[in-house]
């Protein structure tokens, strides 16, 4: 039985490039926006108008630090639960998730035979077994 990351590597790395494009243009599309709220508020000279523009422009910044750290987020999330996604068959999903340009994905795509990924045994459902062979 394969994983069903590595079955589904190029789809991961498809969400991947999606992932990639959404953190870097949401948050140049947050700066951008509050920007042109605040110059708004500053050229219409109302005091109300612009404390309302600069609280919202810090909230914008606030979602898009946000949106831009969501890979470490999770991260972090998973470490504290005890879950590792550098090992077994979460790897092949958090590498093409993650990094869809980096070889690893690219050699996960390539990889005909599922049993030799590295890290991943097929015949125990994506725990890593390393074993040493005998003489």
């Amino acid at each position: 039985m394969s994983s069903f990351c590595a079955e589904t590597a190029g789809i991961w790395k498809v969400v991947g490039f999606i992932i990639y494009i959404i953190r870097i243009a949401i948050p140049i599309i947050i700066v951008l926006l509050g920007t042109l709220d605040l110059g708004k508020a500053v050229i219409a000279g109302e005091d109300k108008k612009i404390k309302e523009s600069q609280k919202s422009f810090l909230l914008r910044l606030v979602y898009g630090i946000a949106i831009f750290f969501v890979f470490n987020i999770v991260y972090v999330i998973f470490g504290l639960l005890g879950l590792d996604l550098n090992s077994g068959a979460p790897r092949v999903c958090w590498q093409c998730a993650t990094k869809p340009n980096g070889s690893e994905c690219e050699s996960y795509i390539k990889d005909v035979d599922f049993g030799s990924i590295d890290g991943y045994d097929s015949t125990d459902s994506g725990v890593s077994n390393h074993s040493s062979e005998e003489a």
